[in-house]
């Protein structure tokens, strides 16, 4: 008779969870899930794929825009918002049942309801107690917004994703990733739409070269963006909101949007009474291993704060399900992982920024373009694609590759594959392009940037 209920018991059904868990059971595993909000996390719900879907609906303002410079006639149009979203829903609802039959295919038990952890071996769940040689904790993150006078009346990304109706302006607060992508839906839906951002630039992290081309395109948009800038106060009015900033002057809003970070979604889980070590904002500390301060608990994803990317989630519950069940102990690799921020234009990056290569002590050799795309020599629009590689002088090897610019992300992912490969210059240079893409960019830059 088997000493506890299951082998692998996770707390959080995200991608990483999800992962895991039915990866262990393919080894062999008993494995058990729970999840109090939804099946696919984040992600499915409230994250990667409704903003995704969101980003596409926004280029359509583009698209009709740019037609007459080839020659077509485009008609009245507007956005139906409601049947938008009500369209979104319907394909979460889909990938929610999708995330259940892989779950119930792999012969991974699920249960609804909040698990805590009651000691190092055992969940409660709604008051019952369920035992495991393994506790994964996969609880994910959650928005946080500041406390201030009339914080109350701001909302967060979650409740983005469902409003009732496009407001007439909105004001989105922060300049990481989910603002600038935010900024860009709003803005392309119609909305008027102004991002503050309370340092000198956004995208903190980013190479320089893509925060300062992004904002020069967004403005060029008409979004207006205000650095140094933040908000002391919210008061509802009879038409909405309005918004005291920093400098003293006021901005009137339909709906404020606060996009200042995510925090680990750990404080409720019994973590601290199981003897699981967190830092400061609630982020469970693990080894290369993902392993706690506790042997049988393991932390992955957005609640471990490593690395907030739902690819590195699943790699780590990839890598979590081989070391326990599969006798091959494995660490996720952070090295070289590209993302892309669907803001508007997009950007894509990876490996170092140029501003990290140089502190680590590289010496060297940046290429970087500007150029007009094909698409618009005909489309009339005043957009411009930045690419950027960060090349080491003494070995030649390639460590980041940057772009602002349509499709980055679908381009920066194949140059990800180069890199880990330790890719040279020379190698770029050898390899020919593809006529006429912007990605033939990347392997016919030839002239450094003094």
């Amino acid at each position: 008779m088997a000493q506890y209920d299951y082998d692998l018991f996770t707390i959080g059904a995200g991608s990483g969870g999800v992962r895991a868990s039915r990866m262990s059971a393919s080894f062999g595993a008993r494995a058990a899930i729970a999840e109090e909000l939804y099946l696919g996390g984040t992600c499915v719900n409230v994250g990667c794929i409704p903003k995704k879907l969101l980003v596409y609906a926004a280029h359509y303002a583009d698209d009709f825009a740019d037609a007459a410079g080839y020659g077509w006639t485009v008609g009245e149009r507007r956005i139906d918002w409601a049947q938008l979203i009500a369209n979104k829903d319907r394909e979460i609802r889909r990938l929610n049942a999708v995330y259940r039959k892989i779950l119930g295919d792999a012969g991974v038990a699920i249960l609804e309801g909040h698990a805590e952890i009651v000691d190092p071996h055992t969940v409660s769940i709604d008051g019952k107690k369920i035992t495991a040689t393994y506790i994964l904790v996969a609880s994910g993150s959650w928005p946080v917004k500041e406390n201030f006078p009339g914080s109350e009346y701001a909302i967060t990304s979650n409740e983005a994703f469902f409003l009732k109706r496009a407001p007439a302006r909105v004001v989105i607060v922060g300049g990481g990733y989910i603002g600038v992508e935010f900024a860009g839906i709003f803005h392309g839906l119609g909305v008027r739409t102004t991002q503050l951002y309370r340092g000198d630039l956004f995208l903190r992290g980013f190479d320089d070269d893509i925060r300062l081309t992004l904002a020069e395109e967004m403005r060029k948009r008409g979004v207006d963006l205000r650095f140094s800038t933040g908000i002391t106060r919210i008061d509802k009015t009879d038409g909405g909101l309005r918004a005291t900033l920093t400098d003293g002057s006021a901005i009137e809003a339909e709906q404020i949007l606060y996009a200042t970070g995510r925090a680990p979604k750990t404080r409720a889980l019994g973590l601290e009474k199981a003897g699981v070590a967190l830092r400061a904002n609630g982020a469970v500390i693990v080894d290369e291993y993902s392993k706690s301060s506790v042997d049988s608990i393991y932390a992955i994803g957005d609640c471990t704060d490593r690395m907030m990317l739902t690819p590195v989630a699943i790699a780590e519950g990839m890598a979590v399900a081989n070391t326990l069940f599969n006798r091959k102990p494995m660490r996720p690799r952070y090295l070289n992982v590209p993302t892309a921020v669907f803001s508007t234009p997009n950007c894509g990056t990876v490996g170092l920024t140029e501003q990290d290569a140089r502190q680590a002590g590289y010496d060297l050799d940046i290429y970087r373009s500007h150029f007009k795309p094909l698409r618009h020599t005909l489309s009339g629009r005043d957009e411009r694609t930045m690419m950027k590689l960060v090349v080491d002088r003494a070995s030649d090897r390639v460590l980041g590759c940057h772009m602002v610019g349509a499709d980055a992300g679908e381009i920066i992912q194949g140059l990800a594959v180069a890199l880990n490969c330790g890719a040279t210059k020379a190698q770029f240079d050898e390899t020919i392009g593809i006529h006429p893409t912007a990605a033939e960019e990347f392997v016919t830059m030839r002239t450094k940037v003094a």
